[in-house]
């Protein structure tokens, strides 16, 4: 098997719908198995899944698991060279997964890869990152961005080519390649499992950080390219249970990573921001 497909979903069943549509109708596709981890969704994806796509191989949680916890249990399961975390409210196009495929297969030393990701103008959405600094998730915190946003234009790679190959530090989940083989030569662990300690937020980043302080690259290419409509799902949770989420997972980024002094000052400053917020 050259390529497992690992979607995990909540509450987005027609999106979702149109995302396997869109896998199964694959051009010149290297063989592939999809998996669809569905987290509890109450709009009947799952029954959807069962049965307009009998292939998929469905996993249904009793509880929202979050997105490391639930792409673990499908990676488990995959057979594949290469994993595929796609986003459920994406859409490949013919030709995605072949070209994908063919340009991580070229570099070798590509363990994590991702493409150009378009919204539905045709846009690059831009979506490559350096990793976490202090000084930047400082200023996302005390949300000095919202005044001056070229605090963040290093972090957010704003002078970044999305017409060119290049080595990254870090690239968004939502069309995240990982070569087990690649993986497993600078890890030596047979799966590349997710960190589970985050729900959701900062897992691809930790990934990605694990792969480069192991030796390995992680790659943007831009000959392929997939449909993203954005965090179709998250955008049904309420801004405070999403606020908590990244903070929590914020911390636990740095407390893993940086010294433990970063991770002190940005709790204290999450609080500041808090308190002002009530008043």
């Amino acid at each position: 098997m050259t390529l497992s497909v690992i979607i995990v979903s909540y509450q987005v069943k027609e999106k979702l719908r149109a995302n396997l549509r869109a896998l199964f109708s694959s051009v010149n596709a290297p063989d592939f198995e999809v998996f669809v981890v569905d987290n509890n969704s109450s709009d009947g994806s799952a029954e959807m899944v069962r049965s307009d796509f009998p292939a998929v191989k469905l996993i249904v949680n009793a509880e929202n698991l979050g997105f490391a916890k639930a792409n673990n249990q499908a990676i488990k399961l995959a057979q594949g060279d290469f994993i595929l975390l796609l986003n459920p409210d994406m859409q490949v196009r013919p030709d995605t997964l072949s070209l994908a495929v063919k340009a991580a297969e070229n570099q070798s030393k590509a363990v994590v890869s991702s493409i150009k990701l378009l919204d539905e103008q045709g846009k690059i959405i831009p979506h490559v990152r350096r990793f976490p600094r202090f000084f930047d998730q400082l200023m996302v915190v005390l949300k000095v961005p919202h005044f001056l946003p070229q605090v963040l234009n290093g972090y957010l790679c704003k002078n970044f080519d999305y017409e060119k190959s290049s080595a990254v530090d870090s690239v968004r989940g939502a069309f995240f390649l990982i070569n087990r083989a690649a993986w497993q030569k600078i890890s030596g662990a047979e799966k590349p499992y997710l960190d589970e300690r985050y729900f959701i937020w900062f897992e691809e980043v930790d990934f990605c950080r694990q792969v480069r302080e192991k030796g390995g690259e992680i790659w943007y290419f831009p000959e392929a390219s997939c449909l993203d409509y954005v965090g179709a799902s998250f955008s049904q949770i309420g801004r405070k249970i999403k606020q908590n989420y990244f903070r929590d997972s914020m911390l636990k980024y740095f407390a893993k990573w940086q010294a433990p002094w970063q991770a002190t000052i940005l709790k204290a400053a999450w609080r500041l921001v808090a308190g002002v917020i009530r008043k």
